[in-house]
């Protein structure tokens, strides 16, 4: 089981490894090592925690749901206290808003390529999206990068910030493995930057968005986020990022390796998208 020290994440006869290449094997960037909790009040960290378990369960709630809803739990928040909130978690892009300004030339949005297509072989469709990991104290991101047909995750990594680099990371590796016909994400401004929109396209992948609130276009990433949430995180409370690293990194290897999914008859994502496309 990997270690949490700074010395070694890994396993104790890897130590010799460079602290870059340690970080690289857990998934984790370097900055994210020197992690330290964040200034945010204990009441907050709660409100938080229950934003995110309601979000995996209801994920088309937007802020003035998640506001009624926290009410009804006996929270006193009003909708900008919310809205802050949710725009910490990376969730602002989930919901519809008025277009009071207009994006970046850098930044460029796509039309939904995926309504009523049929999936039917690995690396047809990959999609992407980021999600809230909650800690004892603190938070950090998660990215992954998935195989629709498969539900094989090719790729993640944790970040203690919502910067593009972490999903860069992640793209490469998964483009290390394999190429898509599409690749489908939200309309975040890591997803539409030129860094990353660049890459697909230097590949001849056709670029794929979802429509704006509708967070269901991505309906396999956010089952993998429900089921992430509910077997790993929310049976843990991780003390540190490298922990949070490690168990997340044991949990999908179990996830590709050894999980019967339903969806699958029953077969393991690896298996699927190992076999398939042999």
């Amino acid at each position: 089981m990997p270690t949490e020290t700074k010395r070694g994440l890994i396993e104790p006869e890897h130590e010799s490894l460079s602290v870059v290449r340690q970080c690289e094997l857990v998934g984790l960037s370097r900055s994210s090592l020197y992690y330290q909790p964040r200034g945010v009040s204990d009441e907050n960290l709660l409100l938080m925690r229950l934003i995110d378990e309601q979000y995996t369960r209801t994920p088309f709630y937007g802020i003035r749901r998640m506001t009624a809803w926290l009410k009804g739990q006996g929270h006193e928040v009003n909708h900008k206290r919310v809205d802050r909130l949710m725009e910490a978690m990376g969730l602002e892009t989930i919901y519809p808003k008025p277009r009071t300004s207009q994006p970046s030339p850098d930044h460029r949005v796509y039309p939904y390529l995926l309504r009523d297509v049929k999936v039917d072989k690995p690396d047809q469709v990959w999609s992407t999206d980021i999600t809230y990991i909650r800690m004892a104290r603190g938070f950090v991101y998660l990215v992954a990068v998935l195989d629709w047909f498969s539900r094989y995750v090719l790729s993640w990594e944790l970040s203690v910030s919502l910067d593009v680099g972490f999903c860069l990371d992640a793209l490469d590796r998964a483009l290390g493995r394999g190429r898509p016909e599409v690749f489908n994400s939200d309309q975040g401004c890591q997803f539409t930057s030129r860094q990353f929109t660049e890459r697909l396209l230097a590949r001849d992948i056709r670029i794929s968005m979802d429509g704006r609130g509708r967070a269901l276009d991505n309906v396999f990433v956010e089952r993998l986020w429900r089921t992430v949430k509910q077997e790993e995180v929310y049976l843990k409370d991780y003390e540190t990022v490298p922990a949070a690293a490690a168990n997340l990194r044991a949990y999908f290897q179990f996830y590709n390796r050894e999980r019967l999914h339903q969806s699958l008859g029953y077969r393991m994502p690896e298996a699927v998208y190992r076999g398939s496309v042999a």
